[in-house]
């Protein structure tokens, strides 16, 4: 008998426990929270790292083109680019991480593009003066001078599942940008 009524209050139970909806919006909201939370993390990072993007162009084409504007400089006086740089990433910390070089080049008669001078942001010359070097095909007028800027920054992904799996995550973002003297022939490095 004790048997019979537990079976019938069992099956009571389950009958009353099938037929209740009233939890269903909270697992379905357990499914999909997780789901949720790794897309609104993923569209963050997107948004993060398409900024830190923009911000790279935006400062290796302002390098180039504020030496462009000179007639001549100096090692000291293209030491102050990165700080022009790293202003342009304000309000993330650019400035320890940036690599920034800056390259002239003289293109001869036979449209033959050279190294003229280079500096780096550590202070060395990056590249032999007098050296062939590449340039885009449309930017090879013969008799011609470019100043080319180029910029690379870390960009390490600070949210994308920190507690399931190590981050480690870097992305190295590198912009390259050729600019025209403004004023003379060329611009000239006495120092570089």
């Amino acid at each position: 008998m004790m048997i019979r009524n537990a079976i019938v209050r069992l099956r009571a139970v389950s009958r009353r426990f099938a037929g209740d909806r009233d939890g269903m919006g909270a697992i379905e909201f357990a499914i999909l929270f997780p789901i949720l939370v790794m897309l609104y993390v993923g569209a963050f990072e997107i948004t993060m790292g398409l900024s830190v993007s923009k911000r790279a162009s935006r400062a290796a084409a302002t390098v180039a083109d504020i030496v462009t504007q000179q007639q001549s400089v100096t090692k000291s006086w293209l030491a102050d680019m990165p700080n022009a740089a790293a202003a342009i990433f304000v309000p993330y910390n650019a400035g320890t991480t940036m690599s920034l070089k800056i390259t002239g080049i003289q293109i001869d008669a036979a449209a033959n593009p050279t190294v003229k001078w280079s500096w780096a942001q550590d202070n060395s010359r990056p590249y032999t003066a007098n050296s062939a070097v590449t340039v885009p095909a449309d930017l090879k007028k013969a008799n011609s001078f470019l100043v080319r800027s180029e910029l690379s920054i870390p960009y390490k992904l600070f949210l994308f599942a920190p507690n399931l799996m190590p981050n480690n995550s870097t992305l190295t973002i590198s912009r390259t940008y050729y600019y025209r003297q403004r004023q003379g022939d060329n611009v000239l490095c006495s120092d570089c």
